[in-house]
Parts: C-alpha cells; structure tokens; sequence
C-alpha cells in the first residue's frame, strides 16, 4: 500500500503540494506528470485543479507570492516561495495557475462589473496609489462613469452605484454640495451650498453632490398665481431683481407659464383669483400702494365686474366677497360711520347713525358700517312690537300698521316674570313657549269667555280690568296681576297660579273637620256653588274682585268656620239625622221669618256662595269608626239574612211548583206517545197494501212504457229515413241543375264569342276590299270593264280575284261560297296589294 500511495499521477492543469521533511519546504508539483513520493516526501494537498480565470472574469488571491520585476518568483534562503502575508492581489485572465504553498483563492472567480450608461461607481480609495498620472490619497473618492467595465483594484473600494437622475420637462434637480467643489458647469460650489439644475435630460450628480429632491414646475394660469417668500437675499432670475430675506410676491401667468421655485425660494401657498360680479364688491385690507408695499391700516373699496389676486399682505374683509346691498320699497339699510367723512357734499362725524332707504342699490364706502339691514314690519290690528328711543330711552308699543324702524329707534324686549310665562305655556298648550316668544312683539294674551283680568301700568300705578271675551295687548310697562289660589283637598295656599279670573257659576270643593257637641270627630266634604256678582259698566265693581288674592282660600275658611261652630252646637246623632239642614244654616244663615237664606255673600270681592253639597261625612274617631262600622254592618247582617230567609221559602215555593209541572207534563206526555203509536200502526198497514198493489201497477207500466217506447222508436227511425231520402234526391236535383245552368252558360259564352269573331272578320274582310278598290281607282275598274276578257283575266288575276259576277240586284245569289273563297285566298290579295305599292314606289 505504501508503494502505490507514493506514486501519484498528475493529470494536465492539476497540482499537489509536496512538503520536504529533510528541509521543511513546500513546493509545487504541476501535471501532467507521473510523480513519485520519496520516503522523505510528503503529500500536503491535491491533486487539485489549478485556477482558471475566463474572459472578462476576475478572482482574488491571498497572501499572494512575491515576484521580481521580471515576474519571476523570489525564494528566501531556505528556498520556500516568499509570501505577502496580509495582502491580497487580483488577478485578470491569463493560463491556468496553481496556488503556491499559503496562497488561498478568496472567494469565486467573479464576473467583471459592468457600468451602464447613465449610471457611475463612486469608488474610493483605502490606501495611497498612483494610477497613471493621478495619485491618490487614502480617503479620497471619484466617479467611474459608464459605459465601461470595471476593473477593480486591491487600493479601491466600491461605494456604491449611482444612477443619473432623469430631469423632465417642467421640472428641475435640486443639489447640495456636501463639500467644497466645482459642480458639472464649473461653478466653484461651498459645502451645504444649494443649487438647481434645469437643464433637461439625464443628469449623473458627482462624487460631492448629493441630490436633494426634484422640483416639479407649479403651472401658472388666469386663475392661479403663486405665492412665494424669499428665504436668504439672492438674485432673483425670473425678473433679474434682487430680492432680500423675508421678501414677498406674486409669480402670476403674464410672468412665466410655470414657474420653478428656486433653492432660496418657498411657495407659501397658491392664490386664486378674486373674480367680482357687477352685483359683488368686496373691502381689500392692508393694500399694496403703488411702491409695492402694502400700506398697513388701509381700506380699498373695489367693485365688480373685476378680478384680481390678492398681492402678499392683502386681505379681505372678513374673508369673503359681499353682494351688493338691494333694497326694495319695504327694506332700509341703518348705517353707522366709522370715522368722519363727506360723501356728495354731506359729512358725517365718527359714530353717526342713519337711514339708506329703497328701492335703491348700495355700496358702502369703506368708512361705513352696515349696522343692519331693517325690513318694514306688517302688524295685524292684534299684533304690536316694543320700539326704544336710543337718545331719550322711552319706550312705547305701535300697533295696527307696517312700521319701519327710525335710525334713532330699535326694537325692545319686554322680559316677563317666570311665573307669567309658566302661566301663559300652560294655557297656550306649548310646553316650548318661552322659547318660541318673541320678546319684541307685544305681549297678548285671549280673556276667555266670563273671566276677568287685571294689568297694572307701573308708570302710571295704575290698573285697568278686562272682561272677556277679549283681547289683551300689554304696554310697556304693563303686566299682568297673577292670581295665587288655594287648591287641592283640604285647601292649600298658593297651588294654582292663572291670570284670568272665572266669574262663575262654578264650584269648589273643601274637607272640613269638624267636633260635636259629645266630642265626635267628623270630616265633611263639601262643595260649594259659588259666583262673582260684578257690574262690568261700574270700575269700582271690577277692581273690587280682585281685591281678595286668594278667594278661595278665604271663602273657604270663612265657611268652615261657620260649620265647625254650627256643629260643636249638636250632638252627633243630632247631626247625623239633620247634617244638611245644619250646615246650610250655618253658613247662610236665617232671615227675618226664620227661613234659609239662598245665599252667601263676601262683600268684601261680591262673591256669593250659592249652594251647598255635601259629599261625604266620615268620622275622624277611629273608635267612632268602628263603632259605626259595627252597626253598619250588624244592620246589613240583618238585612241579608231576612232576604236570604225569603229568598229560601220562595226557592222552595217555586221548586215545588216546578216539581208538580213536570209530573203533570210527564203524564202528558205518556199520551201523546200512545196516540202517536196508533197512528204509526195504521201507516204501517196502509204502506203494505200500497206496497203490493203498487209493485204490479209499476210492472204492468213498465211493460206498457217499453212497447210504447219501441213504437215510437220506429215510427221516428222511418221518418228520419224519409227525411233523408227527401234530403237526398234535392241534394241530387239542385246539383244537376247547377250542371246544366252552367253548360248553358259555357256553350252560350263560345256562340257569342264565335259571333263576335265571325263579325269582327267580315268587318275585316270588307274594309279590306274596300280599301284594295279604293287602291285600284274608278279609272282602273272603268279600264276593266272596257278590256277583253284576256285583259280582264289578267287584271282579276292581279287583284287576286278568280272570278266576277255581274247582277242587277234582285236576283238572289248564294254569296256563302264566294265569301269563303274571298276568306280563303285572303293572304293572295295582301301580298298582290304590297306588290302594288313597291311598283307605285319605283315610279
């Protein structure tokens, strides 16, 4: 095994490394070739493949051999191949190698890289080296650009790949210098320095340029300008002015279509355009003077029709365009001056106010304020508004007329109690009232029928009463008194609060408590019919019912009073016999023959208490209570057992009653059944003897119905036949005279057109030689009968006639065969009469 270990075989491009034990040196054994190891000898590596670099391929070798400057390797004293320990070295393609001993492949065999068009490597070096005439420093970078291909170097390394920017139209390529350097048009650039390229076309930035952005073109029109600020002073280019930080304008159509912003420029914004109608105008503040600077604190008035753009510091008025102010014959504008001024040769002071009224068109100058625009306002005779006097401060109500506002004058707002307004929601049915009022109008409010209402002027403390129905419209300074009236059961202050006060008839309803005379504690409820007893003609009579704030309150207490007092007087069994009779006198009272008096009057308001009711008597005592609860209920005990007591003995009267009927309906009803059996006894005979005689009267009918029937069905079969015979013969003859009428008809069609054909002939035939003798002439007939008979046959031979008769006119004559012959030889005359005009042609 040592043996064949010892001799390798070396194929072409293939190498070992051999290590020398006897001097501790590798060397290269390179095929093909047959080696043999020595004992001495040991095989490091291989056989392995040498490296082999195609075109346009590179690779990178590691500690690399040292050559001499003829290329040759240089040994140290030990006769091993000296190494660049560290470094490394790129080979190109060249014939196939081996790696020396501490050579290493780094990497693969790398395709070289090739640079498009319009792109560039940004290489930079990591050592110092000359290439050529340049030398470069470690650190610096520089731009391969293409199109090439790339060989690279061990001193270089590859940034990174940079494309060139496609520059559009309409558009620009913002850069920035990130060190001090010469752009591409050699323009000496400063670090951080900015610039824009707008040269269209691809554009590849150099090493120290770094683009930022690409700036789109804003395209400029009629209707939209450009709003730009100048950021650092700098030469604008556009219209070669000088422009300082912080600066201002408008870039508009009529001075570039599109427009670029520069590097020292900023777009603050787009600007429309203001377009005013012949109906608008609008208030410019801050305007730009004819300096080009806006004049702070400045109004300009500018009408319509117009359109401009707002210069930079400009602005409008509100920020809107207004319509021109037209007013009709019911509207007036109230105007306000803000500063004094004279307009058309009137002058105005600062804070004047007054009227423009229509039909008119208004513009105000910038000096004038549009307080408000007033509308003349259409009252009902029912409706009214609250006018206040700026200067004097008076107040006054106009009702009944359209009434337009006076420069002077404005609308005033009467404020109305909580308490009325809560009144005056409840009645009108509108939770939301308060809301909805209009505290300019003047306030109404609709008496009802029979009621009262009371208004006090607190300008002239004074009140005035309305009865209703009616309409009542408040002053200025007027309101309404509000009613505080007791309510509920028992009666309790303040629980109803109304503006107007009902006259009555009504009633109202109290729970008194009262005490007898053997200390039995009652509640009555009593309702009381009541009514004010007022002359409305008299005032002192109308403010008099309002004298008492609370009637009801009052009236009520005045009568149980009266009760209570009348009732402590009598024992309860006493009362409880005689409560209605008691009560009525205490509170009406006796009159002079000791009757009842019909009435109660307060003198004090005239209201009258007419009637008294009372409800319901309860005791207040619980042992009163019961008491009575007891011989309530002892007495109804003893009423529901003597009524079930007669109920009983007439249940019982009635069920015996019953019982006796039903036996005497039993008996009854026993002989109906037997009358009812008899009678079912005799049909039944009855229906026998019919059955049996009837069995035979239906068989001998039957028998009978059958011949009869048979009969008849024979009788009609006959007649049927006959009637088809009948129908049948007709049927026969109709059709044979149709046939014969038809022949007739036919056969009489062929005689007259045969008629109508022999005459149209003979018709023929006779013009026809007629009109040959009118062709041969008189003369020619008179020379004819002149002739010999020779001559004559010839010319009857060129008339084409074979022979002649000449006859007085009386003989008969058969004309039948000669008419045939003149027929027959028809076509012997038609071409001798041809033959005759050729020759009268010729001549």
């Amino acid at each position: 095994m040592a043996d064949l270990n010892s001799v390798i075989r070396i194929k072409p491009f293939h190498f070992i490394h051999v290590l020398d034990n006897n001097t501790n040196v590798t060397r290269v054994e390179v095929g093909p070739q047959t080696f043999t190891r020595q004992d001495h000898e040991k095989l490091v590596s291989g056989p392995e493949p040498m490296v082999t670099i195609p075109q346009r391929n590179y690779c990178t070798i590691s500690n690399p051999v040292v050559r001499n400057e003829n290329g040759s390797l240089v040994l140290d004293e030990y006769g091993q191949v000296k190494l660049r320990h560290g470094d490394e070295e790129i080979r190109f393609p060249q014939e196939p190698f081996p790696l020396y001993p501490g050579e290493k492949l780094s990497g693969k065999v790398t395709a070289l890289q090739v640079v498009a068009p319009l792109k560039a490597l940004r290489l930079r070096a990591l050592r110092d080296f000359t290439e050529g005439k340049v030398t470069h420093v470690a650190g610096d970078e520089w731009l391969f650009e293409g199109p090439a291909t790339y060989l690279p170097r061990i001193d270089v390394r590859i940034e990174e790949e940079i494309k060139a920017t496609i520059i559009g139209p309409n558009q620009a390529l913002k850069l920035r210098a990130s060190k001090a350097c010469s752009d591409r048009s050699g323009v000496s650039r400063k670090a951080g320095e900015e610039w824009l390229v707008r040269q269209q076309g691809a554009y590849l930035p150099g090493v120290d340029e770094k683009v930022v952005e690409i700036v789109n073109a804003y395209v400029l029109t009629d209707k939209k300008a450009l709003h730009l600020k100048a950021t650092k002073t700098f030469l604008d280019e556009t219209r070669k002015t000088q422009r300082k930080a912080g600066e201002e304008w408008l870039v508009v159509s009529t001075d570039a279509e599109t427009h670029i912003p520069d590097v020292y420029e900023q777009v603050v914004g787009e600007v429309h355009i203001t377009t005013l109608s012949n109906r608008q105008y609008c208030v410019v503040l801050d305007p730009v003077g004819a300096n080009g600077k806006p004049q702070l604190g400045q109004k300009q008035l500018r009408k319509g029709e117009l359109a401009f753009f707002l210069n930079p510091g400009e602005s409008l008025e509100g920020n809107k365009i207004h319509n021109i102010y037209v007013l009709t014959e019911q509207e007036a504008l109230l105007l306000r001056a803000k500063e004094t001024f004279s307009i058309d040769g009137e002058s105005h002071l600062a804070g004047d106010r007054w009227m423009i009224y229509g039909p008119c068109d208004y513009v105000p100058p910038v000096q004038v304020e549009v307080v408000e625009k007033r509308v003349s306002i259409p009252l009902d005779e029912n409706e009214g508004i609250y006018v206040r006097d700026i200067k004097t401060g008076k107040v006054s109500s106009i009702k009944g007329q359209s009434y337009m506002l006076k420069a002077n004058e404005e609308l005033w707002e009467k404020v109305l109690p909580r308490t009325v307004e809560e009144v005056l929601a409840k009645e009108s049915l509108n939770p939301e009232f308060a809301d909805n009022r209009d505290p300019t109008r003047v306030v109404t409010y609709r008496a009802p029928h029979n009621s009262a209402v009371q208004i006090y002027d607190y300008k002239e403390k004074k009140s005035r009463v309305v009865f209703g129905p009616d309409l009542v419209m408040l002053g200025p300074d007027e309101h309404f008194t509000v009613l505080s009236l007791s309510g509920d059961k028992p009666k309790r202050p303040h629980q109803i609060k109304a503006i107007a006060l009902f006259l009555g008839p009504d009633f109202m309803t109290d729970v008194v408590i009262v005490e007898t005379s053997d200390h039995a504690r009652l509640s009555l409820k009593l309702s009381y019919n009541w009514e004010f007893k007022v002359d409305r003609t008299k005032i002192e009579d109308a403010q008099k019912i309002f004298q008492v704030p609370d009637f009801v309150g009052d009236s009520c207490k005045a009568i149980a009073s009266r009760v209570r007092g009348a009732v402590a007087a009598v024992s309860f069994d006493d009362f409880h016999k005689r409560s209605a009779e008691v009560i009525r006198q205490s509170v009406f009272g006796l009159d002079e023959s000791g009757e009842v008096r019909k009435n109660f009057s307060f003198n004090s308001n005239n209201l009258v208490i007419t009637n008294i009711d009372i409800q319901s008597v309860e005791p207040v005592d619980q042992r009163t209570r019961d008491s009575l609860q007891k011989s309530v209920q002892l007495a109804i005990e003893i009423t529901t057992k003597s009524q079930e007591a007669a109920a009983r003995h007439e249940a019982e009267r009635l069920e015996q009653g019953a019982r006796g009927r039903l036996e005497r309906q039993k008996i009854h009803d026993e002989a109906q059944a037997e009358l009812a059996r008899k009678d079912l006894l005799q049909l039944q005979a009855q229906s026998a003897a019919v059955e049996s005689t009837g069995q035979a009267t239906a068989e001998a009918q039957a028998t009978a119905e059958a011949a009869n029937i048979a009969a008849e069905a024979n009788v009609k079969q006959a007649e049927l036949k006959a009637q088809a015979n009948k129908i049948r013969s007709e049927s026969e003859i109709s059709l044979l005279k149709a046939k014969r009428e038809n022949e007739l008809s036919y056969q009489k069609s062929i005689d007259e057109l045969e008629l109508t054909k022999q005459s149209d002939l003979a018709e023929i035939e006779a013009s026809k030689f007629k009109a040959i003798v009118d062709s041969i002439g008189r003369d020619t007939l008179k020379s004819i009968a002149c002739a010999g008979n020779e001559m004559q046959a010839k010319l009857l031979q060129g008339l084409g006639l074979k022979s002649f008769m000449i006859t007085d006119g009386k003989s008969p004559l058969n004309l039948f065969d000669t008419a045939n012959g003149i027929i027959g030889n028809n076509n012997q005359m038609v071409n001798m009469s041809n033959a005759a005009r050729q020759s009268g042609k010729r001549n």
